[in-house]
């Protein structure tokens, strides 16, 4: 990606020109407009030379008090700190810029200051706050009629719903960005919006498209000589043909990206590059020179402060390790890798695929649990970048846009063909040539309309494998869950099941000494007192039978329980349900923490009876939410017994029958849920336990369960007393009210 900077018309002007400019400018203001010119133009060649420009400019600006000067000179070192890694003087020339243009109060140095917060907090890789940035800085832009601005801020917007996989979006702010660039006939702006939807495109995995806009870009940049463009446009190739495994395609590109940004002086870029050259050289299994390559790009990603950098560099070392089945030496780089996003607001394909090589690695060493953990959060990242529906807006911006150009193109050729028409009326030569444009014309759209519906089938076929592989993936998680799920009632099922054993063992104890009795008494010849002890043995048979009948309905449940659902709604009598994963939650709970004790309420409501569900499923929603209203109340117990506080703790479940539906309450009287983040409960991965505690995923799939699968609603309030209340709410079919 390639945020875009500000860059004036005469960007192609020779450095010599305006130098000669700038020392024979007798106005100071006018020579400061020919130094932001010129600062332009060393922007695109060597950052240090650019900043150490600037900082000339604000300084000239300021002696004269021109408040122009400095918002641009400000702007303009943002941008230049930023691009070079040096984000704690970026910050504090953007400070600078804010309060400058408080002091203003004009709304196009708001909406400069808006758009260069954008790039500055994209660069972080702090997504949600470029976007918040920039829809604030485009309408004011729009408002002043500036439109190269409202393009370059569309453009850059369009990079951070990107970045976060919304394609939808980042092509319909990127055709924004292209139409006002085209109209205006601004070349080098094409160039930056041109190597940017190539990104998109190929995130989409349109690779040919990608290629095809990543050589346009390359072509512009270099007949306007971009430099930053063209390093940018090399390095993304090398992504794209590492993603199609052209191995040498993909370092020949990368090579080509660092050496223009060494020329640059752009660490970041070398860094990344460097990260792509080195997995091009693994793949090849040429384990030396990759090894080195990474060690080369982690030396220059820990000199800037730049996430996504730093998560390249890191786990390109991790992946050659890992060709090399040096698990545990390619782990502690993953893990840095990881750490590095931790506050980034980043969510694309390849962060996905950074938790699924790490989780092979853990699984190679035995930390199944952790492989688990890792592989469950690559599979929800996953399944949201290649949703259908993301894929098919983005598929339908991309149609669209094209046949709007292919119809401004018609209506060309349709005032073209009427001015002939006009003006080759005088003879019957001029009819028959008009004739003939028009036939030319038919074909040409009979071509057009081909074409078209080509174009159809192959995003078609590329929609319906987007489809399969969400649904592959889907499945892959709703089983992960399942099994982490088994694991959690191992516990409890363990202890249920040893309470049937030991009755079973000890009749069967007993009944062996009741048949050594036997014998003696048959010896003696005591028929009656031997036929007794028969019936007393007897009778421990019943109830070795009744007991090992028990602990076979309690394996055939668990087994239910990992078995995959048929999706097949049940009539599931709700009651017993609740009860019996109620009391593998609490035996479950009992098993890890034998001290733990509770105060269990339970309150079924007859009326409830029988409801059609999927038990499995319904299983999972409860045995998710008595866990955690077992884990407040523990933990709330742990702390008052810390604090010398008295504290009883309680678990609460009740089932009511209501007119057409039933609820399922499951209350606690721990600490509860502050109001600032109920509202985040139920997103993936969201949890308030301590890491390796919890996934944040369970009430996740428990409210999908509800509210998609079952068409309910799953509610949660807080109490008076400071615990927490989850109400699942079932609507009962219309014969079963």
């Amino acid at each position: 990606m390639i945020f875009s900077s500000y860059l004036t018309q005469s960007q192609n002007a020779k450095l010599d020109s305006l130098d000669r400019l700038i020392r024979n400018e007798a106005d100071k203001k006018l020579r400061i407009r020919h130094m932001l010119e010129k600062s332009d133009l060393l922007a695109i060649i060597n950052l240090d030379s650019a900043i150490s420009f600037n900082l000339k400019i604000l300084d000239a600006s300021r002696q004269i008090n021109y408040g122009l000067g400095q918002e641009e000179a400000m702007l303009k070192l943002v941008h230049t700190y930023t691009y070079s890694g040096n984000s704690a003087a970026a910050l504090q020339q953007l400070s600078g810029l804010r309060q400058y243009v408080e002091q203003t109060g004009d709304s196009g140095s708001f909406a400069n200051y808006y758009s260069t917060a954008g790039l500055y907090y994209g660069m972080q890789s702090r997504y949600d706050s470029s976007i918040y940035f920039y829809e604030k800085a485009i309408p004011l832009y729009e408002k002043i009629g500036n439109r190269e601005r409202t393009a370059q801020s569309a453009s850059n917007l369009a990079i951070a719903f990107q970045q976060q996989s919304n394609y939808s979006m980042a092509l319909l702010y990127q055709q924004k960005a292209l139409r006002i660039q085209e109209e205006d006939g601004n070349i080098s702006s094409q160039a930056y919006t041109l190597v940017n939807m190539a990104n998109t495109y190929q995130n989409m995995g349109d690779n040919p498209r990608a290629e095809s806009y990543f050589l346009k870009s390359i072509d512009l940049a270099k007949r306007q000589q971009l430099t930053n463009v063209e390093l940018y446009a090399y390095t993304n190739l090398s992504s794209m043909f590492l993603e199609i495994e052209q191995w040498q395609k993909a370092y020949d590109n990368a090579i080509e990206a660092v050496k223009l940004g060494r020329r640059m002086g752009d660490k970041g870029i070398q860094a990344a590059s460097l990260s792509k050259a080195a997995l091009a050289k693994a793949n090849q299994s040429v384990s030396g020179e990759a090894l080195q390559l990474s060690k080369s790009a982690i030396a220059l990603a820990d000199s800037v402060n730049q996430p996504m950098i730093t998560q390249q560099a890191y786990s390109s070392i991790g992946f050659v390790l890992k060709s090399q089945q040096k698990w545990n030496e390619a782990i502690p780089y993953y893990e840095k890798a990881m750490a590095s996003l931790a506050d980034a607001d980043l969510f694309i394909e390849e962060n996905g695929s950074l938790y699924r090589e790490l989780s092979a690695c853990y699984e190679q060493i035995g930390y199944t649990a952790r492989a688990l953990e890792l592989y469950k959060k690559y599979t929800v990242i996953s399944d949201s970048i290649n949703s259908r529906e993301n894929i098919r807006r983005a598929t339908e911006l991309t149609m669209n846009y094209e046949f709007e150009k292919k119809e401004q193109a018609a209506r060309v050729l349709q005032r073209a063909k009427d001015e002939i028409y006009r003006t080759r009326m005088i003879g019957l030569g001029s009819g028959l040539f008009l004739s003939f444009i028009i036939i030319i014309g038919a074909l040409i759209g009979y071509r057009g309309k081909q074409r078209a519906n080509a174009q159809l089938r192959q995003q078609k076929t590329r929609i319906e494998d987007a489809l399969k592989r969400l649904k592959d993936t889907q499945s892959q998680l709703i089983q992960s869950e399942k099994m982490a799920s088994l694991g959690e009632l191992t516990a409890g099922i363990a202890h249920e099941i040893q309470n049937p054993l030991n009755f079973v063992n000890n009749f069967s104890e007993l009944s062996n000494e009741l048949i050594a009795e036997i014998r003696d008494e048959l010896a003696l010849g005591n028929y009656e007192g031997a036929n007794e002890l028969l019936n007393d043995v007897h009778e421990n048979l019943k109830k070795i039978t009744h007991h090992g009948k028990r602990a076979d309905g309690i394996v055939k449940g668990m087994l239910q329980h990992s078995r995959t659902s048929t999706g097949d709604k049940l009539p599931t009598d709700i009651n017993n349900l609740s009860d019996e994963y109620l009391r593998l939650a609490y035996h479950g709970m009992r098993a890890r923490d034998n001290s733990f004790n509770v105060n269990i309420i339970t309150e079924y409501d007859p009326a409830v009876g029988e409801v059609d569900v999927v038990p499995q499923d319904m299983g999972r929603v409860m045995l998710n939410l008595i866990n955690n209203a077992l884990y407040a109340v523990a933990e709330k117990t742990k702390k008052s017994r810390d604090n010398g506080e008295e504290y009883e703790p309680k678990v609460s479940l009740v089932t009511k029958r209501k007119e057409n539906a039933v609820e399922i309450r499951v209350s606690d009287n721990g600490d509860g849920i502050p109001d600032a983040i109920k509202d985040k409960v139920f997103q993936p991965f969201f949890t308030t336990k301590p890491t390796g505690q919890g996934t944040g995923l369970g009430l996740s799939l428990s409210y999908d369960i509800v509210t998609k699968v079952h068409g309910g609603e799953l509610l949660i309030h807080g109490l008076n007393d400071g615990g927490a209340e989850f109400i699942v709410r079932l609507p009962m079919a219309v014969n079963q009210t």
